[in-house]
């Protein structure tokens, strides 16, 4: 991996791929800077140099327990700095929150912004859940994570249990105890829509058309960029670089290379 100390003092480690342009990538919770995105980083490698920033807690990068979202914020803005040229940006769930964060910090240095269903704060009303508090303290992560996609993400029962007969299911559990880390910074994250109207270049708020629309913060963030269009993921919910990599990335490629006109605009 590679690493960066940053300027409040954290080890910032991503891993770095392809050549092009720089396409920074900021991963969500229950994966990391090599799971969320093992299958589209090939068709983005092509296109792009790939800079996948590991979070807090995953990879080479510090594990703080105590921190909020906006620390994380500034992680990406330092990576983002230290690249030394604007870079496209794209930021899935949780990470989504982070990436903008990054961008409202350093704007001139983002050239376009993709936004894959952020999660609405009080997605967990307001505090974890005292289940999950308590599978946290058994150290039982895979029950923890099945909970989770269970009763927040909303999951279908037989699609879970699929989905836990398979190998994407061990790396999910494998992040759950750093993922507890992103669920406490979400709840104590304050999520003010109108900290980005000032935000100038072209963002792409992506949502799968099977993913429940009251859990992201995607219609709240169409009304004040200034610069936005929609992509809908035809058939896919919240993963849609796992479970359709080749139509993500052409989502995702299309648009950054100014492809726009396939997108509602706003």
């Amino acid at each position: 991996m590679h690493r960066i100390n940053s300027d409040h003092g954290v080890t910032i480690s991503y891993d770095k791929h392809g050549s092009g342009p720089p396409l920074v990538l900021v991963h969500g919770a229950f994966s990391d800077h090599k799971t969320n995105w093992e299958f589209v980083l090939p068709f983005f490698s092509q296109h792009f140099t790939v800079y996948s920033i590991a979070r807090r807690g995953r990879g080479e990068t510090d594990g703080t327990k105590e921190r909020s979202l906006e620390d994380e914020a500034l992680d990406a803005a330092a990576l983002i700095r230290s690249i030394g040229q604007p870079v496209y940006l794209l930021g899935h769930s949780y990470g989504a929150h982070v990436a903008l964060g990054a961008t409202s910090v350093v704007p001139s240095r983002v050239r376009k912004l993709v936004l894959y269903e952020p999660p609405w704060p009080g997605i967990l009303g307001g505090e974890v859940p005292e289940a999950l508090v308590s599978y946290a303290q058994d150290g039982d992560w895979d029950a923890f994570s099945y909970w989770f996609f269970a009763h927040v993400l909303s999951v279908p029962v037989e699609e879970l249990d699929a989905l836990r007969d398979t190998a994407l299911w061990a790396p999910i559990v494998a992040d759950a105890e750093a993922s507890l880390g992103d669920l406490r910074s979400l709840t104590r994250y304050d999520f003010i829509s109108d900290r980005f109207v000032g935000l100038g270049m072209p963002v792409l708020l992506q949502v799968g058309t099977e993913s429940p629309t009251h859990l992201y913060n995607t219609n709240r963030l169409s009304h004040v960029l200034t610069d936005v269009c929609l992509g809908s993921l035809d058939g896919q919910a919240h993963e849609a670089m796992t479970t359709a990599p080749p139509l993500y990335a052409d989502a995702v490629i299309n648009f950054l290379s100014g492809a726009a006109q396939q997108y509602q605009v706003r």
